[in-house]
């Protein structure tokens, strides 16, 4: 078995002197031991600190508690037999943790130091068995929605809400789940005058206040530099580091050969900007980073390279409890005993807790994800040359912006630009500063206000939203109006004629796929899906196919589209328009009313549409089957087709497309429909003036059948011809661990759901949750649950990935998928549409560019209607509505506001009227109860218990900040 990455024995010795001075993170102390431990890195003391460690005879293991104290360790040369046999006889090893010495208590001295750190590394054993991987997979958790064509598609994750961490990497009193009942958390909410601070600095906790974190993540921006790692050997008077220099290529090269160390994609929590993760090799499990320091410079999204830490520095639990609960890891009952029997309980209720989630920090930063652009503001600071930049985004670091580079009279007149939103580019950041330094970009507006905050989005999303540049244009037909060469016209099959419309959003203007259905002499039907062949006019390796490789995909905001073509492209040549000629792509089916094809054509074609349909168009059809439509009730007709012929040919492709759906969900797929918040806007302003929760309906579901049927017909068709080329679209399974988490959370609530597929999640999620009228939020909660355990779906190609098991599509639960219908939109659809002539290298390279690009346009999506959302509250509010939880943890609770299908944290400290509230915890449920002041002084207060599922009255609020809005929670009913 390989040895796991725990590597304090197979340190390189060449890189030790370098690193000896590198403290992993010296962040600023209040310990006066911590201040003196930072003071005397000096060779004298250093020896002391040995002599001192032979002196007491303790033996030890693995890269210390401070890289200080690791060359020390080499040099006493303990045999590792003998290491593994000293006992661990205390309790919190992180206590004692090198970022810093951030959890010395007012107890600490030189003796209790130094016996915490040569006592430690008992469970060398244990970590030896876990064994890691050395396979590099990046995987990213991601709140799941499904899209226009029935694919998984990520959004950025409620990271607060993660069923595999919350216990242990968010609340510090948490117990595991072998715990009858543990009660966590009593407290009283804050004083109206402290009620108003933000949830992250009341979500906060005393041990992350023990660690004399900063406010704000003072870090992040990397420096691969020799240079950089060269500066840390100073002596006498040089800076301190902060941060730990970064490994060298080769070293990081080698590491990663010998599983020593592990490559992932950084995710910080939003919510809890000093916690962070990457997936694990094998993907079971997330690796924990703890702290900022732990991050190195790194910013969310990065693909970066950690080292494990020595077991004796992961996370910790407190209680005050006197019973110990170690989490059950072990699938070996002894081994679980062993464990229990080492692990010590002290006399501050301090225990080891053996976590699901490894603990590591950042050596090498393999590719900067993040834009290292940010939105935020400028704060003067008087006898400084600099400003601080602080981004609104709590992930990154705050920022020293230079004088010089700042506004004019910013100087003069700093109150001027408290409410100025800037765009910020991190320029660099060293490792002995707690703050990266940095330029200015570009002033955008007022905070608050749509267009300046839409740009924000944009640039530091790093959306390219520039004009088309003359070369970009050139490559476009230059007589119009353009018809279809005559020679083209010879090479397709001429569909001009037969019965083809487009059904899309009424405001879509890039329609790039059409569906037609004929009726056979047979019974049977001729079914088409035409798709515009967009890589007739973006040849390969021009300006054009340049600018639209790198847009990837074109970005849906609220109020615009930021298109991956050119509009000419986008809206005309390539859209197929009503009474127009297009070029196209078609699939066409011969097949059963049923729902069985009995077979297939590909090729290239000529449409002209007859009509453009709306959802709404195609409802009022479905709906009426009997109704004679007027020419006045649809948009313009082509007269070679009667109104009744196209009515009829919806029908019929609804028809269909009920038995497709169901011969689908009866075979094991998933599908997870969470709320989609939509707005009406002014049409002279773009203002919202109202919002409502977009309806999917059977005229949705009608267009995503055949989508799917032919994105699924096209896998196969291009994985036949090309096994080596094809660009598919995989959906790995949920995380085994969440999964069975979230099991176990759903049987102690009394929930009856099936995780063991995606088909039997399906049936269970469409399983009656009761019987009343608050079913559908119910569903809608459990859903917002079952979607965490979530990967993100995935392009690849085929050539890269020798296991077809690795193929598959978990939620549609097909083994082969791909994108084939959307060509405008996705420049993943457009490879396949071109697959010859791209080696295997160039299609997985810009396979791992669309999936970036992917994700990145569903957040800004997100942001949009975010930003939108928060403009209408202000406007419009304050707003009231009913309001199901969805989670819980032991200071706050998490809502589903149902009029309005968006999420918020509610404060327990921040509840006006609340007189204490008390956690409590039995197995995986969490539970708050809330005691509310009585309203007069004869009665009792009422009490109002907080579980997943209970209903709550909610006011959304504006807050001060732009933007921004909270969630109140309302004083219950006497009666309730």
């Amino acid at each position: 078995p390989m040895d796991s990455p725990r590597q304090s024995k197979k340190v390189h010795p060449n890189r030790e002197p370098k690193r000896t001075h590198n403290q992993p993170g010296i962040a600023p102390q209040k310990d006066a031991y911590a201040r003196l431990l930072s003071q005397h890195s000096s060779s004298k003391f250093s020896l002391y600190l040995e002599q001192y460690a032979k002196d007491m005879s303790f033996q030890r293991d693995g890269p210390g508690p401070s890289t200080l104290f690791k060359a020390h360790s080499d040099k006493l040369n303990i045999p590792q037999r003998k290491r593994d046999q000293v006992p661990n006889d205390f309790s919190d090893s992180s206590d004692f943790s090198p970022s810093s010495m951030k959890l010395i208590g007012e107890d600490s001295s030189l003796s209790l130091y130094m016996e915490k750190l040569n006592t430690r590394g008992a469970q060398q054993d244990c970590e030896r068995k876990q064994g890691v991987s050395d396979k590099q997979r990046r995987g990213q958790r991601r709140d799941t929605a499904t899209s226009h064509d029935g694919d998984i598609e990520s959004g950025e994750e409620l990271s607060s809400l993660k069923p595999n961490n919350p216990k242990k990497h968010q609340k510090p009193q948490k117990k595991s789940k072998d715990s009858k009942e543990a009660d966590s958390f009593v407290g009283r909410p804050q004083s109206p005058k402290n009620a108003s601070e933000s949830g992250q600095e009341q979500e906060k906790t005393t041990k992350s206040k023990k660690k004399n974190l900063p406010k704000h993540p003072e870090d992040e921006n990397s420096a691969n530099s020799p240079a950089d790692r060269n500066k840390n050997k100073g002596g006498r008077g040089s800076k301190k580091h902060v941060f730990e220099c970064y490994m060298t290529l080769e070293e990081v090269s080698h590491g990663l050969k010998r599983g020593e160390l592990i490559q992932g994609q950084l995710r910080i929590n939003p919510k809890k900007y000093h916690e962070a993760f990457i997936p694990s090799p094998d993907d079971t499990r997330d690796i924990f980073l703890d702290g900022i320091v732990a991050r190195n410079r790194a910013l969310n999204g990065d693909v970066v390279v950690v080292q494990i830490l020595p077991r004796d520095q992961w996370k910790t639990a407190r209680t005050h409890r006197p019973d110990v609960i170690v989490e059950d890891q072990c699938s070996d009952q002894d081994e679980l005993v062993r464990r229990v029997q080492n692990t010590t309980l002290t006399e501050t209720g301090t225990i080891t807790i053996f976590p699901s989630s490894f603990v590591c920090q950042v050596v090498y930063i393999v590719e900067k994800k993040h834009s290292r652009a940010v939105t935020g503001f400028l704060k003067f600071l008087p006898d400084k040359p600099f400003a601080m930049f602080s981004p609104v985004d709590h992930r990154v670091p705050r920022i020293n912006v230079l004088l010089a580079d700042c506004p004019e009279d910013f100087t003069t007149r700093p109150g001027d630009y408290t409410n100025t939103l800037f765009i910020c580019r991190i320029t660099n950041w060293a490792a002995d500063s707690n703050f990266a330094e940095g330029q200015l970009h570009k002033t955008l507006g007022q905070a608050g206000e749509i267009e300046p905050e839409t740009e924000g989005i944009l640039i530091e999303y790093d959306v390219d939203f520039s004009e088309f540049s003359d070369e970009v244009l050139d490559c476009l037909p230059k007589n119009l109006p353009w018809t279809i060469p005559p020679e083209e016209m010879s090479k397709r099959r001429d569909l001009r004629k037969e019965c083809i419309f487009t059904i899309d959003p009424a405001t879509a203007r890039d329609l790039d796929d059409a569906l037609s259905c004929k009726l056979l002499p047979d019974g049977n039907f001729e079914l088409g899906v035409h798709i515009a062949d967009v890589s007739f006019f973006v040849g390969e390796d021009n300006a054009l196919d340049a600018v639209a490789s790198q847009r990837a995909t074109s970005v849906y905001m609220v109020q615009k589209v930021i298109p991956m073509l050119p509009r000419l492209l986008c809206e005309e040549l390539c859209s197929l328009n009503p009474l127009t000629d297009r070029l196209t792509f078609s699939v066409i089916w011969k097949i059963t009313p049923e729902g069985k094809i009995l077979s297939e054509w590909f090729g290239r074609t000529v449409i002209r549409s007859c009509v453009k349909l709306s959802y709404d168009h195609a409802q009022s059809m479905i709906e009426a089957p009997e109704k004679m439509f007027s020419a006045e009730e649809l948009p313009p007709v082509d007269p070679e087709h009667p109104i009744d012929e196209i009515h009829q040919a919806v029908l019929n492709l609804h028809s269909i497309a009920k038995n497709l759906r169901a011969q689908r969900f009866s075979g094991g797929a998933l599908r997870l429909d969470q709320l989609k918040l939509s707005f009406t806007l002014d049409r002279d302003t773009m203002m919202p003036q109202g919002c409502y929760i977009y309806q999917y309906r059977d005229s949705n579901k009608l267009v995503e059948e055949f989508m799917l049927l032919a994105n699924i017909a096209t896998a196969h068709h291009i994985y036949g011809k090309f096994p080596e080329l094809a660009l598919l679209r995989c959906h790995p399974p949920p995380k085994t661990k969440m999964v069975d988490e979230l099991q176990e959370l759903c049987d102690q609530l009394g929930i009856n759901i099936d995780l063991s597929s995606a088909g039997a999640l399906h049936k269970s999620l469409n399983t009656t949750l009761g019987d009343d009228e608050y079913t559908t939020a119910r569903k809608e909660v459990l859903t917002h649950m079952c979607s965490r355990p979530m990967q993100m779906a995935l392009y690849f190609c085929s050539g890269v990935r020798k296991d077809k098991q690795l193929f598959k599509h978990y939620a549609l639960n097909v083994p082969l998928y791909t994108h084939f219908t959307s060509p405008i939109r996705r420049y993943a659809d457009i490879i396949v549409h071109r697959l010859l002539g791209l080696s295997t290298q160039e299609v997985q390279k810009q396979a791992s560019h669309c999936n970036d690009k992917k994700t990145v346009s569903k957040r800004v999506q997100e942001l949009s209607s975010e930003l939108f959302f928060g403009v209408f509250v202000k406007d419009c509010g304050p707003l009231d509505s009913e309001a199901m939880v969805m989670g819980v943890l032991d200071q706050s609770f998490d809502v589903l506001v149902l009029r309005y299908g968006v999420q918020k944290r509610i404060y327990c400290k921040s509840i006006l009227g609340l007189d204490s509230f008390h956690h409590r915890k039995v197995g995986k449920k969490s539970e708050l109860t809330l005691v509310w002041t009585a309203e007069e002084l004869e009665k009792p207060p009422i009490e109002q218990v907080i579980s997943i599922f209970t209903l709550v009255e909610v006011q959304l609020k504006a807050d001060g900040a732009p933007m921004k809005y909270s969630a109140v929670l309302k004083r219950p009913e006497e009666n309730e």
